[in-house]
């Protein structure tokens, strides 16, 4: 299939942002597929505008359940392209045998350490609250104290390749770094100098704590609660996985306590009403979120882990590149189906899953 023929391919690309729209225009340029941007989300009521169209592309707030699916198949949607690496957005036993499905497993590692890290820096140095004050011209120092993080114990949960860049980073802090995974790499951790240990010992000994493992049933809330009173007083937890991880309610009693003394979010398990739009003349209605805002010693970014000029541009060309090797060689080696964690998805020897 050549350029001209990619050009009877139509895309409908949703919750498009003026950034999106650049990386995927400079990376279509040799491919020429005829992509539709539209502002909306993907969801119930938008789903309709996908008549016409042979590929869905979606981002974290697209919304992608069973009656949608429904009317994507009936629309002849073919293929649903998530330009990130998370999908719990997608009804994947909805989804199954009915539409083929790809995401972009890894687009910059780096970005998202970076800004985890980013994150720990400035809660510990309150950068956000020296900013306000020198720009009122206050140049105390009070309140402003912070603590070598040379010699600190880092948890992170999710050795991952971001969980693993950021445990590089640490280390070249001179941090001591635990670790939890549900599939420990034993030859990384001899190799990289960190410890695998159980979670109480994680939550015990650190103080840092940073999330990078994928959003599961068995990992809905992990930071709850529970596991708050099981961490060392003033732990900084940072959060830029999925907001889902953490129990925000939970995590609000712990800063009132003390018990947490600092949050770096980037995500929040509401962030779908909010994130990536513009609210700055209207009132959050959503009382967790407007809380979790109010804390001094709480930094809340919104899903920017992932936003440098290197991950949008890997973004866009991994995720036409799905979109290529489906049209081409019928071969779709990111996909994902309701059955890629079994031994019995033949997406290894097939290369699709259905």
């Amino acid at each position: 299939m050549d350029t001209q023929t990619f050009s009877s391919v139509k895309v409908a690309f949703f919750d498009a942002k003026p950034y999106d729209i650049e990386s995927f225009d400079e990376a279509n340029r040799d491919l020429g597929f005829q992509i539709t941007y539209f502002k909306n989300h993907l969801s119930l009521e938008t789903v309709s505008l996908t008549q016409g169209f042979q590929v869905v592309c979606i981002f974290v707030n697209d919304t992608v359940q069973k009656d949608v699916i429904e009317i994507l198949a009936r629309n002849g949607i073919q293929l649903i392209a998530i330009r990130a690496a998370g999908y719990n957005n997608i009804d994947l036993k909805a989804l199954f045998q009915k539409i083929h499905t790809v995401r972009v497993p890894a687009y910059s590692p780096h970005a998202v350490a970076e800004h985890a890290v980013a994150l720990m820096l400035a809660l510990n140095r309150k950068v956000h609250r020296a900013y306000y004050r020198t720009r009122d011209n206050n140049f105390t120092l009070n309140g402003l104290m912070g603590f070598d993080m040379h010699g600190k114990t880092a948890g992170i949960i999710g050795t991952g390749k971001i969980g693993r860049v950021t445990i590089e980073i640490l280390k070249g802090f001179g941090m001591r770094v635990l670790a939890y995974d549900a599939f420990p790499d034993e030859a990384y951790q001899k190799k990289t100098g960190f410890e695998y240990v159980d979670l109480d010992t994680l939550y015990k000994e650190s103080d840092i704590l940073s999330l990078h493992c994928p959003l599961t049933k068995e990992t809905y809330h992990l930071i709850n609660e529970t596991s708050i009173a099981k961490m060392k007083r003033g732990i900084m937890i940072i959060n830029t996985g999925r907001g889902m991880l953490i129990d925000s309610k939970a995590l609000i009693g712990g800063l009132k306590t003390g018990q947490v003394g600092f949050a770096g979010l980037d995500v929040y398990e509401e962030e779908s009403d909010y994130f990536f739009e513009d609210f700055s003349n209207k009132v959050i209605t959503d009382d967790v979120l407007a809380r979790l805002l109010s804390f001094n010693n709480v930094v809340v970014t919104s899903h920017q882990g992932f936003f440098t000029r290197e991950a949008l541009q890997n973004i866009a060309v991994t995720t036409l590149e799905n979109v290529r090797e489906f049209f081409t060689e019928h071969k779709l080696p990111n996909e994902i189906c309701y059955q890629c964690s079994t031994t019995s998805c033949p997406r290894k020897t097939t290369g699709k899953c259905f």
